[in-house]
């Protein structure tokens, strides 16, 4: 069962039709949209200041999404996958986003829609990626201006796919999964 935790008496609100896998932890001032899916071991600490995701996020195995007391808030727009191991701290995801696997996002950093953030790659704090790039690298780093193939055939493909592998648990794990 998922550990789902309130923090000083406000508890995590989803959305409808959200898988939230067996292992997950959600605590604290964290509010999605629709069609969300929090994976394996994934946690959303909503402790120390607000989480909001819109719709169809996937925050994979292992990622985490946590802020910074009393300073960053964070959010996350529509139809944005946070791969396997990723860190979203205290910034601003904006739509159509994929954060690629064991990226870090840090404090007030904004991802433009349609953008793509390599695996690995470091944003900096402040950091603000143009909408429609590619950033890659230690520290993150425009690499090039994303195709409309690879919105469509990365981004959307991912964000729907994660909604499509939800739908296979959620029979499997019983309501609280929903």
């Amino acid at each position: 069962m998922p550990i789902i935790l309130p923090v000083n008496g406000v508890l995590p609100r989803m959305g409808n039709n959200c898988f939230i896998a067996p292992n997950a932890t959600i605590v604290g001032d964290v509010i999605t949209g629709d069609d969300c899916s929090i994976w394996f071991n994934a946690v959303v600490r909503g402790d120390v200041n607000s989480i909001r995701l819109g719709n169809k996020v996937n925050v994979q195995d292992g990622a985490v999404i946590h802020c910074t007391f009393e300073k960053t808030k964070a959010i996350i727009g529509n139809n944005v996958s946070i791969g396997h191991n990723a860190i979203v701290h205290g910034c601003v995801i904006e739509d159509n986003v994929l954060v690629g696997m064991g990226a870090i996002v840090m404090d007030n950093a904004r991802i433009g829609s349609n953008s793509i953030i390599a695996a690995g790659a470091v944003v900096l704090e402040n950091t603000v990626v143009e909408p429609g790039s590619i950033y890659a690298g230690v520290p993150a780093k425009k690499v090039k201006n994303i195709s409309p193939e690879l919105i469509s055939g990365e981004i959307n493909r991912i964000a729907n796919n994660y909604l499509k592998y939800s739908g296979w648990f959620k029979d499997a794990v019983g309501e609280e999964g929903k």
